[in-house]
């Protein structure tokens, strides 16, 4: 298909090949565990040939899961294909399998998802994989940080709790010039907002849990590889019996349709909350790409198209008793994990839980605040009476 379409197109027509949807807009949903073969001899060519694609058996999909898979690939130009997994941790964990063996070198950023964080510490450490955590904003430096025996730096760009950027083109260029392949989890920006196979990453991965699903209930995830990578993905993650369901992936291409727009509404929202944040004295300071004082703020202008929904903030003062009355307090945002949902949420986050290779020092506790699709006139008058709540909490 063609890959000169802006943005808002790609969304709406990718992945809705004539012969997925049988011409109906939507393609159906194909479930299936057995597939009947006419005779003996069609059943072992099928298994002889590459069943990408193909009806082989439920676990490889159906055009169900294959035209979300296409979708999310014509978002990405330079890409070769996509893989669906049943959660974002599920596609971190299956693209670090195919790429690290025993006795290899992972680089982490210090600033990333706990989850992955605790796969290296976990799972990878016992197959005797070592990871180094290093300064997510370390750029070229990075190249001080590899050994010949480091096979992948990973990176998640802005970091998922205090949300440094990354100067990616320059990690992926030490990591070229070394042999060594580059994984980013890119579910804050999506390909939208970040291209990132573009700007030379081997592998992007995408919590579809959050914008792509957009709706708060289906738990997925995606791979996207580049050119010449998506063999060993593909191998590799046919033999952890890795897939996801035909519905969650039904339901995960409904919400790419609308994408586009919902990150220009959740980015916009996010913004104007964040600079009237950054205005109030219980506020320390506000940690969104698109601020200047957010650190790497000048990569954030450099390489990406804009920001989405999901940022936080440093009180000034006060301890754990405070943060709570703030959230506490707080009508139209819900507690809870994730985010990239239609509906607002607040955090209380600690970041200096998780870090090992860098020191996090604030003014106060943090917040992580992710801004739904509610008029931001209502979400900053239900801050405002939170902050008042942290106020009198501290006396």
């Amino acid at each position: 298909m063609s890959s000169d379409k802006q943005d808002k197109t790609r969304v709406v027509s990718a992945g809705r090949r004539k012969e997925w949807t049988q011409g109906i807009v939507n393609p159906p949903v194909w479930r299936a565990s057995t597939i009947l073969y006419d005779d003996v001899a069609h059943l072992r060519a099928s298994g002889a040939r590459d069943t990408h694609h193909r009806l082989f058996y439920g676990r490889r999909g159906t055009p169900t899961q294959w035209s979300l898979a296409d979708a999310l690939t014509e978002l990405e130009p330079g890409a070769e294909a996509t893989l669906l997994y049943p959660s974002g941790v599920a596609a971190i964990v299956s693209t670090l399998f195919a790429l690290l063996s025993p006795g290899d070198h992972l680089l982490v950023p210090d600033s990333t998802y706990d989850p992955t964080r605790n796969f290296a510490n976990g799972l990878l450490k016992r197959m005797g994989i070592e990871t180094t955590y290093y300064d997510p904003l370390i750029g070229e430096g990075i190249a001080a940080l590899c050994r010949e025996n480091t096979r992948v730096i990973f990176l998640e760009s802005p970091g998922s709790l205090t949300f440094e950027v990354q100067d990616v083109p320059a990690i992926v260029a030490v990591a070229k010039a070394r042999g060594i392949a580059t994984v980013l989890d890119n579910t804050w920006a999506t390909p939208l907002l970040f291209p990132a196979i573009q700007l030379g990453v081997d592998y992007t991965i995408l919590a579809a849990t959050k914008y792509v699903v957009g709706h708060s209930d289906v738990m997925l995830g995606s791979v996207t590889a580049a050119e010449g990578k998506y063999a060993a993905l593909r191998d590799t993650t046919y033999q952890l019996g890795q897939t996801a369901s035909p519905d969650d992936a039904w339901l995960g291409a409904r919400g790419l349709r609308t994408m586009a727009i919902r990150l220009e509404q959740h980015g916009r929202a996010a913004l104007q909350i964040a600079e009237w944040l950054k205005t109030r004295p219980e506020v320390a300071r506000v940690l969104h790409p698109a601020l200047p004082e957010c650190p790497g703020h000048e990569f954030f202008v450099r390489d990406f198209k804009g920001a989405s929904g999901l940022f936080s903030f440093v009180l000034n003062g006060g301890g754990e008793k405070e943060r709570a009355a703030l959230i506490d307090s707080l009508e139209h945002f819900g507690i809870g994990y994730s985010w990239g949902g239609y509906e607002s949420l607040a955090l209380p986050i600690d970041p200096q839980r998780f870090r090992t290779a860098t020191e996090w020092k604030a003014e106060g506790p943090a917040v992580r605040l992710q801004i739904g699709l509610e008029d931001p006139e209502d979400l900053i008058a239900d801050l405002e009476r939170g902050l008042a709540a942290f106020t009198e909490a501290r006396g």
